[in-house]
């Protein structure tokens, strides 16, 4: 079990933060026509798909946000309730991320330890949704890290837990 969960909470909340504001004027600021440019069966799927994935994931991490405030405010801090938030961030927003259900992006690890982007495109989208998709790969990538013990620990350890009781 990590050691500061209250750290690890409010860090995470941040991290959504900034995610959260990259993602939600993108989807503001954009529609499927202005991204499509060309008019093809394959720019339609791809932008279509893109926009209904990064919707996804905005919506987990503002509900992860709200939540991690939420607990953040009280004035006894639940460190048990924390723990399954984080998980679900684990488990919703970070892992929407690198596994969007329509696949237009994905990681290519071979690129994780050279300096270049690891995300790679189905095809060449447009500066804008390039850019987005790019600068928030680095804040889940951060998560990914720091929220490492969620992945399958985390429900190890609940599962002992009750197993012991």
């Amino acid at each position: 079990m990590p050691a500061n969960v209250k750290g690890i909470a409010e860090s995470t909340r941040e991290k959504l933060k900034t995610a959260i504001s990259e993602l939600e004027p993108f989807l503001n600021g954009h529609a499927l026509p202005q991204l499509i440019g060309e008019d093809s069966a394959e720019a339609r799927s791809f932008y279509g798909g893109l926009l209904s994935d990064l919707r996804h994931l905005l919506v987990f991490s503002e509900v992860a946000y709200e939540k991690l405030g939420t607990l953040l405010r009280r004035p006894n801090f639940d460190t048990e309730q924390a723990e399954r938030v984080l998980y679900e961030v684990y488990h919703h927003a970070v892992n929407n991320f690198f596994y969007p259900k329509n696949e237009c992006y994905s990681e290519d690890g071979r690129y994780a330890y050279t300096g270049q982007d690891a995300i790679r495109f189905r095809m060449k989208p447009v500066r804008a949704a390039r850019d987005v998709v790019l600068n928030v790969s680095r804040v889940y990538e951060e998560l990914r890290d720091d929220l490492a013990y969620y992945e399958s620990d985390y429900l190890t350890q609940k599962r002992m837990q009750s197993q012991s009781k």
